[in-house]
């Protein structure tokens, strides 16, 4: 038996790094090969870098290295990039819906296996986040461990930790948003089940609108829990009739959280998969899916005025930047969310219905890059950002504002970046071809099998 050695281990280690860059490369493209859409990995990376953004710049706000109220316009888009977790929520529930509704539209998909999807979505989302968790807690909230706090250790563990004050944005702040997708992971299948009991006596012929009405309930549900969920959160102490708030608080624990399940967000990225797969099945210039083609850019267009008029909106919530939409501040909690998500989907559906033109760009290559690592991104940007605002800027508070801000960027660049490859590569990946091998042989789930010149109209081409 060979005698163990660290230094061997060690020499190996440094080997593997001095040849990763030159593999690297190859690498990344054999991972992204036979994505059906390229495009989405771009814009999950777009989604990832404006959290990104946002929290360097919501950070050097708080140090006082820059006052929104000075240029108003261009700080109204450098402090909404937050709201790129609801492009991650819209991304989620159009990719994971895509093989139920084809199942639902098209008698030559199978129904997927429920078994498959919750393996599959365990794999992806559990081991990057309990090795983060559990590095994150040792190093710099210890107290974790202690018996008195199991219980918050409890809620992360079971990815409840978006539904009491103790444990939303505690540790690690974008942790709360992985609850919000674990639990639809968790009520995806049923709710697609729901809507095939539903529908399963028509002709599939005719249940494309039907299914987009069920979807739209669900989007006028979830903003009626939305509204409800913000007026018991705000009166601690209010009840409903017959119901006690002891009652009322567990409902609110499973149902609405700290801040909303964003079951619209959700949605309307499952209304989008629809339209998609409609498209798929139909002749591309007819009815409503060619007047979808024929108005991608109008749709693009209005997406990102949208966006901006919801950008100027989110920083008077935020920071009071301009008193004339003071009046409008009472709706924000209701409808901003939704305001949002109708911006996001619109510029997504421009996207996927689009000319090949508008495709280029999210298909880029090194976006894609970062398509991949996104999790891991996501999961380490905000930890590095606060130690470099603890430990490091103290050391830099001679130097021009500026200059400290540019500082900031430097250290993403050379710390948060490189980690999240070295994330995906140690810990994402093993796990994701895991799950490859033991799904081997299985039924594929994805997009619409359906033949090349049919998908290619809506999809740009697989690599």
């Amino acid at each position: 038996m060979r005698q163990f050695s660290p230094w061997r281990w060690l020499r190996a280690g440094g080997s593997w790094l001095r040849r990763l860059p030159y593999a690297l490369p190859t690498l990344m493209e054999n991972d992204l090969r036979g994505n059906a859409i390229p495009m989405l990995d771009g814009v999950r990376a777009l989604a990832c870098l404006a959290v990104l953004v946002f929290h360097v710049n919501w950070t050097t706000y708080h140090q006082h290295l820059w006052q929104p109220l000075h240029q108003p316009l261009v700080s109204s888009f450098l402090l909404v990039g937050s709201t790129g977790v609801t492009l991650f929520f819209i991304l989620s529930g159009f990719l994971l819906f895509l093989p139920y509704v084809g199942a639902l539209l098209s008698e030559e998909r199978p129904w997927p296996s429920v078994r498959r999807f919750y393996l599959r979505r365990a794999l992806r989302i559990w081991p990057a986040y309990y090795v983060s968790l559990f590095i994150l807690i040792t190093l710099w909230q210890p107290q974790y461990w202690q018996p008195a706090h199991w219980r918050e250790l409890l809620l992360f563990v079971t990815f409840f930790m978006d539904s009491t004050p103790e444990t939303f944005r505690k540790i690690n702040g974008p942790y709360w948003t992985l609850a919000i997708e674990w639990q639809f992971y968790l009520l995806l299948p049923l709710l697609s089940l729901g809507i095939f009991l539903l529908l399963r006596r028509l002709p599939q012929r005719r249940r494309f609108p039907l299914i987009c009405a069920v979807l739209v309930l669900v989007i006028a549900y979830a903003l009626l829990v939305r509204h409800w969920g913000d007026y018991y959160v705000d009166h601690p102490v209010a009840s409903l009739p017959l119901v006690p708030r002891a009652v009322l608080n567990v409902m609110l624990f499973f149902v609405y959280g700290m801040a909303g399940k964003f079951l619209e967000d959700f949605a309307i990225g499952m209304l989008i998969a629809t339209c998609y797969t409609y498209g798929c099945l139909v002749k591309p210039t007819s009815g409503l899916i060619g007047g979808l083609r024929r108005g991608s850019l109008a749709l693009w267009t209005l997406g990102l005025a949208l966006f901006g008029a919801m950008a100027l909106w989110h920083l008077n919530h935020d920071v009071g930047a301009f008193p004339w939409l003071g009046g409008l501040l009472p709706l924000y909690d209701t409808l901003s969310e939704f305001g949002f998500a109708l911006a996001y989907g619109s510029c997504l559906t421009g996207l996927l219905f689009g000319p090949s033109l508008l495709r280029s760009f999210f298909s880029w290559r090194y976006l894609r890059w970062i398509g991949l690592v996104s999790y891991s991104l996501y999961i380490w940007h905000l930890p590095l950002i606060a130690y470099f605002s603890t430990h490091i800027q103290p050391w830099l508070s001679g130097l021009n504002h500026w200059l400290i801000y540019g500082c900031y960027w430097l250290w993403v660049g050379v710390t948060v970046l490189p980690l999240a490859f070295l994330s995906y590569l140690l810990v994402e990946r093993p796990f994701l071809k895991l799950g490859q091998r033991l799904l081997q042989g299985g039924g594929r789930g994805g997009a619409p099998s359906l033949p090349e010149r049919q998908r290619e109209p809506l999809a740009s081409r697989a690599p």
